[in-house]
């Protein structure tokens, strides 16, 4: 039988989804998400859903795979929606730009590695007797299983050491960065107090811009005091 024009159109018109049915679809998968999260999210610009002319969200099949992208970074790499919508302004603008802390491609980001005592100690070149120097200094939270921050820690640490600079040298350097958890946290207080999924997402934000910011702060003052070395 003749298809009608209209049967054709119902047809070929992509299927969009509403922000009930995106929370449906994707909540087995990511239970923390809420309407408030999808609306931060398009605040931050990271997805831009359809609007109906009654001003209601609508969600294609590439808007569901670009926040399948963006919650899967945040969950699982931690990393801030900043660095996050830097990646794909890249990838809109045709490039192939390489995501720090992931791989090329976003389809096959790899779970963080672990280690055992021995393996860590065997890829970061390293010696038991520096890795529980780490621990007792602590530089590296004692554990059966490591995560890649201690990897890295303990590479810095093999390096450190070449120059006569031993764990025990570094205590001070975890009683500051307890000093600028405090700072964060205090910083972080008016919006933390909101439980809301979106008020968390955003807390989590603000938490990693502040910490990107003081690190910029501790590397100028190294860079200023390594000048007055040369004068």
């Amino acid at each position: 039988m003749a298809r009608t024009a209209a049967q054709t159109r119902a047809t070929a018109a992509p299927t969009l989804l509403s922000i009930g049915q995106v929370l449906a679809r994707m909540g087995p998968e990511f239970p923390d998400l809420t309407p408030s999260k999808l609306r931060f999210l398009e605040e931050r610009q990271l997805i831009t859903p359809a609007r109906t002319e009654s001003g209601y969200r609508k969600f294609s099949a590439s808007d569901m795979d670009r926040l399948r992208f963006v919650l899967g970074l945040q969950r699982d790499h931690y990393l801030p929606l900043k660095v996050i919508r830097g990646y794909l302004d890249e990838m809109d603008a045709g490039r192939q730009p390489e995501l720090p802390g992931a791989v090329t491609a976003p389809s096959i980001l790899p779970s963080e590695r672990k280690f055992s005592r021995d393996e860590l100690v065997r890829e970061a070149g390293a010696t038991a007797g520096l890795l529980q120097d780490a621990v007792s200094a602590s530089l590296v939270v004692a554990s059966d299983v490591f995560g890649e921050d201690a990897l890295t820690m303990l590479k810095s640490l093999v390096e450190l050491q070449r120059s006569g600079i031993e764990p025990r040298h570094l205590r001070g350097f975890r009683a500051a960065a307890e000093r600028e958890l405090g700072l964060i946290e205090n910083a972080l207080m008016p919006v933390s107090r909101r439980k809301d999924a979106a008020s968390r997402a955003r807390a989590m934000e603000m938490a990693r811009e502040i910490a990107d910011q003081l690190e910029i702060v501790r590397s100028s003052l190294i860079r200023t005091a390594l000048g007055r070395l040369d004068s």
